[in-house]
């Protein structure tokens, strides 16, 4: 009897593939794995470290592939020609953004990130101009960042060479940037509502990257009737919405059509004077949300990667210090105009966000319509995920890929090298809005420490672990304490 039973089972089950398969089209789409009934290939997939997974697959399917995350179908591309041509040759087909992200359901379809169709143009048209034209005449965002710079080193002095974690000190600068440019304020370091905000935009970047909640994205159902992280994710998210939301109320009181201040005033101008129901309130609040969110973490974090890199290689962070010294010298802070004169330092910065591929599976895309790719036939509405990894880290562009070497970016005479492999920010249409903004942080927070501080390690640099602990939608690194000295 038993045996009948497993029999019974297992005939049940090939059927329900059989007709899985077919309804979901799986002859037309790029060939994977064979997918479980519901589950798809969530048990053949490790979500620790996705982005490994899919680059072993790529090994056996090619670079355009199928994975089942839960029942919906999802191509992956994978390889620099592969991801160029579908960001950059198929930008316009392939500019959608998944629906089925927790964080979509947060934004409610609002916003510049997880937005789609008309929404999503408007919104990052609008806030693209307004973050390159901003300064209205007063001051400009590089200013801005120069003066958080020495707000940051200052900071740092105030550890008086101990030994300290740089997480929240690291966390606030680029922060601060943001909420300067979002609420025409910055907010002193030991700020109780500043350290709410870090705190929860720390650990919702710590749970968006956890294995679990990857499950929770290709399982919309969980997210409503299970308990989990998520829904400390949810609270997280709403206590920083209802913070922008009274700052949206402060700015209303104040707004001074002919004199804006900050976004928040550009798009309540933009809400007064023009009737689209695309920019309202809420779409302001999670606009705002999305910039905040974005311009702090990942600069933050990359910031936070960069130290440990320059503790585990004493001998990069003392030639980039040689450089600060011979062109910008100790009298007068950095800027940008420095950059073009201090080729091993950005070969430095390039490199560190090259090695520690932030974003390994980029965020998730999605067709805007019936497009063939690569002879296949991809239906509208379907996922893709371009591996970053595989460009970052492909062994053409970059010779050992896994070794930390500014050197990938030197050409034999020492000059900058631009490489087409460089995509920490994504390409085509929707790469990141606020990467000018970024690399000029990353430029001038990180050769204003150099400028000031010696980095000096608890534990010999042989000995620091420089594996990231997440590595699913950001890749994050280790804890880890270090001293700031002085010179």
């Amino acid at each position: 009897m038993d045996l009948v039973v497993v029999l019974g089972l297992c005939l049940s089950c090939l059927l329900l593939l059989s007709l899985w398969k077919q309804s979901h089209g799986g002859g037309k789409l790029p060939p994977g794995p064979t997918p479980f009934p519901i589950l798809g290939n969530v048990l053949q997939l490790d979500f620790k470290d996705l982005s490994k997974s899919l680059t072993n697959l790529s090994k056996v399917y090619g670079p355009v592939f199928t994975v089942y995350l839960g029942m919906k179908p999802t191509v992956v591309v994978h390889g620099y020609e592969a991801v160029k041509e579908a960001l950059v040759d198929l930008g316009h087909e392939l500019s959608g953004r998944s629906r089925f992200l927790v964080t979509a359901k947060l934004n409610k379809g609002f916003g510049v990130i997880f937005s789609n169709g008309k929404r999503w143009t408007e919104t990052r048209r609008f806030s693209l101009m307004t973050l390159r034209n901003f300064g209205m005449g007063k001051r400009s965002i590089e200013e801005r960042v120069q003066e958080e710079a020495h707000c940051l080193v200052e900071e740092l002095r105030k550890t008086n060479a101990s030994p300290c974690d740089p997480t929240f000190i690291l966390g606030c600068a680029p922060c601060n940037v943001i909420c300067s440019v979002i609420f025409h304020n910055r907010f002193d370091y030991k700020d109780e509502e500043f350290l709410k905000l870090m705190e929860s935009l720390n650990e919702n970047v710590r749970i968006l990257s956890s294995p679990w909640l990857q499950v929770y994205n290709n399982f919309p159902a969980l997210l409503d009737y299970f308990p989990g992280i998520h829904k400390t994710l949810l609270k997280n998210a709403d206590y920083i919405k209802n913070f922008i939301m009274e700052k949206v109320k402060e700015h209303q009181k104040l707004l001074d059509v002919n004199n804006p201040r900050d976004f928040i005033d550009c798009f309540l101008i933009k809400m007064e004077q023009e009737n689209n129901l695309e920019f309202t309130l809420e779409s302001l609040v999670i606009a705002v949300s999305d910039l905040f969110g974005a311009g702090t973490e990942t600069t933050s974090t990359t910031l936070r990667y960069s130290l440990l890199l320059l503790l585990k290689h004493p001998e990069v962070a003392a030639r980039v210090q040689e450089e600060i010294e011979r062109v910008i010298g100790r009298h007068r802070s950095p800027c940008m105009q420095d950059r073009s004169r201090m080729p091993y330092t950005d070969a430095v910065i390039h490199e560190i966000q090259r090695f520690i591929d932030l974003l390994p599976t980029n965020l998730p895309h999605a067709v805007t319509r019936d497009v063939k790719f690569r002879n296949y036939f991809i239906p509208k509405g379907t996922d893709i995920i371009t591996s970053l990894t595989s460009v970052l880290h492909d062994e053409k562009a970059f010779p050992n890929p896994k070794v930390f070497d500014p050197g990938h970016f030197l050409d034999e005479s020492g000059n900058f090298k631009k490489s087409d492999y460089f995509m920490p920010f994504s390409a085509g249409k929707r790469m990141c809005v606020g990467e000018g903004l970024a690399r000029m942080e990353l430029f001038l927070f990180l050769t204003s420490i150099l400028q000031n501080f010696k980095l000096q390690s608890l534990v010999e640099p042989k000995d620091l672990d420089i594996t990231a602990v997440v590595n699913g939608f950001v890749s994050v690194p280790p804890s880890y304490q270090l001293c700031f000295i002085p010179i």
